[in-house]
């Protein structure tokens, strides 16, 4: 593993080439900054030792490229689209009114909520499924499923929408 030290120097040389890199591969800013992260992360857990500075920028341009291809690649970002995207789609599936703010105070709720919630209404995952993915116990995914359910009627407003 490499020093900080290391790390730093290499952030400086090479930090506008990766992120310039990316931008080409990505064409956009946060997958440029979550590949930027990737690129030193393996720099600073790899051992190789370089022959030169030169070998080094190549060793970082190959893992630059790569990591864009993989990123470019992965089932994740094939399959999904994010959630502005979702929110604002102009198809002939455009989400109502309603829907789009019951969808925005989901999206509201604090992490542990908003996750249980996701996972069991919008993924159809049963509170057994969801306590595994989450790693918690089963009371404690129906008790924050409660919890959500109620948070989300205050912000809703009322008993309109069947739970």
């Amino acid at each position: 593993m490499r020093s900080e030290k290391e790390l730093a120097q290499a952030i400086e040389l090479y930090s506008d080439m990766v992120k310039r890199l990316c931008m080409v591969h990505l064409k956009n800013e946060t997958d440029t900054e979550d590949i930027f992260q990737n690129v030193f992360i393996k720099y600073l857990q790899n051992d190789i030792k370089f022959e030169n500075k030169n070998h080094e920028k190549a060793w970082i341009i190959r893992v630059t490229i790569n990591a864009c291809k993989d990123y470019l690649k992965s089932f994740f970002r094939s399959k999904t689209i994010s959630i502005e995207t979702y929110l604002e789609k102009e198809s002939g599936e455009d989400l109502s009114l309603d829907n789009k703010f019951v969808l925005e105070a989901v999206l509201s709720l604090p992490e542990k909520y908003k996750n249980v919630v996701y996972l069991y209404y919008y993924e159809g995952y049963q509170a057994s499924e969801i306590s595994k993915i989450l790693n918690k116990n089963v009371n404690t995914v129906y008790t924050l499923l409660t919890r959500a359910k109620k948070i989300l009627k205050e912000k809703i407003g009322g008993e309109d929408y069947e739970w």
